[in-house]
């Protein structure tokens, strides 16, 4: 069963086009992620399939109900927690969940299991006197994704919701997320952060509003079709600038003090003293490495090497 279905979706604000013809289907109890960077059309996107904007053209539907035509059914069985979510700074944790639980008109006699509930799953129960203001970082996270989790949604939509979060708080957070999904919680989770694709059963990779690749994250990875070398050299921006005149070369990205070269065809040991000839012996050594999912984006998203 499809419970969300994207076909062909476009959508222009003035001269910045956020999404062209952008398509795909999250299969019910999945954990599907929506990764890219900031401005790749990942909030739009979820911001139509709450109905709070429409589309240019294509189709969007939740569990076979059109976003644009069935926008208050599908509210009763979806959660959106967007990038700043609006927590109530002066009302404490408990309060806020009350507020979320009568806006989402829960009937009074479920509201105090589910918030009990709701505390033991987030951690939270120690500070429901607290007020939301006085939260860290994290913690505020997991209250917001809390309130939106008290009329018990089937459905998740997540707009980077670790963006800004310490490490420890988004490894405790997308462990929140992995409990929701294996209790029947569809989720669509977006995010920046290229490591937390493999948090994800299933992920889609946009950029520019392009789907340029989907799928599970270690298929994504396997598919990688260039040979990769990590590349360590005196001056590692002369290095970049002498490999872009470089045609066998698809893709140059700087990762800290070294390169990752993307070729077509596998250099050979000839081809490296060349390279460290001509550049003066500016190079100092190379390996080949395994592709990560960043070496994936950066790679299918860089077109400017290709011949």
């Amino acid at each position: 069963m499809i419970d969300i279905s994207i076909e062909s979706i476009s959508k222009n604000f003035e001269a910045n086009q956020a999404l062209q013809d952008f398509s795909l289907q999250v299969e019910k109890g999945c954990l599907y992620g929506l990764i890219g960077p900031d401005g790749s059309g990942k909030t739009t996107l979820m911001r139509m399939l709450c109905s709070l904007i429409k589309p240019d053209k294509g189709t969007m539907t939740v569990r076979d109900m059109d976003v644009c035509k069935h926008s208050a059914s599908i509210r009763n069985i979806l959660g959106y927690m967007p990038q700043r979510f609006s927590l109530y700074q002066d009302l404490t944790v408990e309060q806020n969940l009350r507020f979320f639980a009568d806006l989402f008109q829960v009937d009074r006699s479920l509201q105090k299991q589910r918030m009990e509930n709701l505390y033991e799953f987030s951690r939270l129960g120690p500070f429901r006197k607290r007020k939301a203001g006085q939260l860290s970082g994290g913690m505020k996270q997991k209250l917001a994704l809390s309130c939106n989790l008290m009329h018990e949604p089937a459905i998740m939509i997540l707009d980077e919701p670790t963006f800004g979060v310490d490490p420890v708080s988004r490894y405790e957070f997308w462990e929140i997320l992995h409990e929701l999904n294996r209790q029947g919680t569809t989720m669509l989770v977006s995010t920046p952060y290229m490591e937390e694709a493999e948090q994800c059963g299933k992920i889609t990779l946009i950029r520019g509003g392009i789907n340029i690749s989907e799928g599970k994250p270690a298929e994504i990875i396997k598919q990688y079709p260039y040979s990769l070398y990590s590349v360590i050299a005196k001056d590692i921006h002369t290095m970049r600038d002498f490999f872009l005149g470089e045609k066998n070369i698809v893709s140059i990205q700087l990762f800290g003090d070294s390169l990752h070269l993307a070729f077509k065809n596998n250099p050979t040991n000839e081809m490296w003293e060349d390279f460290k000839t001509r550049s003066n012996s500016n190079l100092i050594s190379f390996e080949p490495i395994a592709a990560s999912m960043e070496d994936v984006f950066l790679t299918m998203g860089d077109n400017t090497h290709e011949n």
